[in-house]
């Protein structure tokens, strides 16, 4: 069900419904814990897909979640934007581009007009722009495009988690090597004062070890004879 619910959702992973995902909100519905009218991009067209495939009733657009509009897009005012790389922190889908103390621009094909950047901008540079006359909601995004968010969205991710595992690694590499002649790295002498420092270390790098590790996964109970 949540599969199916995610894949009628338009993947601008806007978090206007409340999660902080598309998939999230998809599973939320697929439980029974959200409604089916908290998607703004999806507008009406959106609430009856989604009403057909979980099989409960269409309702309106709850307005606490947003309105139904022509699809946006980011602008960013080159003239003011001081080159913060927040807004490219910001966007899920990786569609602004532009390096710390540079101009940034955003890629026009691949905006969904989530405006998460917005908020993020310190200088009030990024405004939306409407950009599909009076076509809302589905008739103003494909299929073709929603899935391509997707996809932008899913490696995104994968990137962050895969620099946050690297940098860990080099972290716990570095306090390792440290910890091999601790009385060099540290200057300390005194051997209490040295041992306490090592009894420290040890144990955030025991935890650091802990929080890389995925989450044990439960076991099926065993059937009974």
């Amino acid at each position: 069900m949540a599969d199916l619910l995610d894949a009628a959702l338009p993947q601008t992973q806007c978090t206007r419904c409340g999660y902080p995902d598309c998939r999230a909100y998809a599973e939320a519905m697929a439980e029974g814990q959200a409604d089916i009218n908290r998607c703004p991009p999806g507008g009406t067209e959106g609430i009856e897909r989604l009403a057909k495939i979980s099989g409960r009733p269409v309702l309106p657009l709850d307005p606490h979640h947003g309105h139904e509009g022509p699809r946006q897009l980011a602008v960013i005012d080159e003239a003011w934007c001081i080159g913060c790389t927040l807004c490219i922190k910001a966007c899920p889908v990786d569609c602004i581009v532009g390096a710390s103390k540079l101009m940034h621009t955003i890629i026009n094909a691949q905006c969904t007009g989530c405006e998460l950047c917005v908020p993020a901008c310190p200088v009030d540079c990024i405004s939306m722009k409407p950009v599909t006359g009076s076509l809302t909601g589905w008739q103003a995004w494909s299929p073709a495009q929603a899935e391509e968010a997707r996809e932008r969205y899913v490696f995104r991710t994968a990137r962050l988690q895969r620099d946050k595992r690297e940098n860990d690694e080099r972290l716990a590499a570095k306090a390792q090597a440290k910890l091999a002649d601790l009385a060099a790295a540290s200057g300390i002498t005194d051997p209490d004062a040295l041992a306490a420092k090592r009894a420290v270390v040890e144990a955030a790098l025991k935890r650091a070890a802990a929080q890389r590790q995925p989450p044990a996964t439960p076991e099926e109970p065993a059937d009974e004879a």
